[in-house]
């Protein structure tokens, strides 16, 4: 069952990404921006609720986890060069953990 369940999330999950990546990355991979910390943000919210079990693996393993993308992330920073990629990282990185404490702090 908990197998169905994240797959089912990320039936949902990864084709937002692709759309938001085909739509916004262009010379900037924005979309995968946006879908990193989108997708943080909801798992901190998701972690601060608490949600575990079959909950947890719909939303927080399926559809996060389906919406975010380190593959993505990985490839586009590599092609942005060694000065553009890494402030790409550090953007990502800081901008992605902070979503993610923000969602959780909403519901402490």
């Amino acid at each position: 069952m908990t197998v169905l369940l994240v797959a089912l999330g990320a039936a949902v999950g990864a084709p937002l990404r692709y759309v938001t990546g085909h739509v916004l990355d262009r010379d900037l991979p924005i979309g995968t921006l946006l879908v990193n910390v989108v997708g943080s943000f909801a798992l901190g919210v998701l972690s601060a609720l608490g949600l575990t079990g079959h909950t947890m693996a719909l939303l927080g393993v399926g559809f996060c986890g389906g919406l975010t993308t380190y593959s993505s992330f990985a490839v586009q920073t590599s092609r942005l060069g060694a000065r553009r990629g890494t402030t790409y990282v550090v953007l990502t990185l800081v901008l992605s953990l902070t979503a993610c404490a923000l969602g959780f702090a909403t519901q402490a």
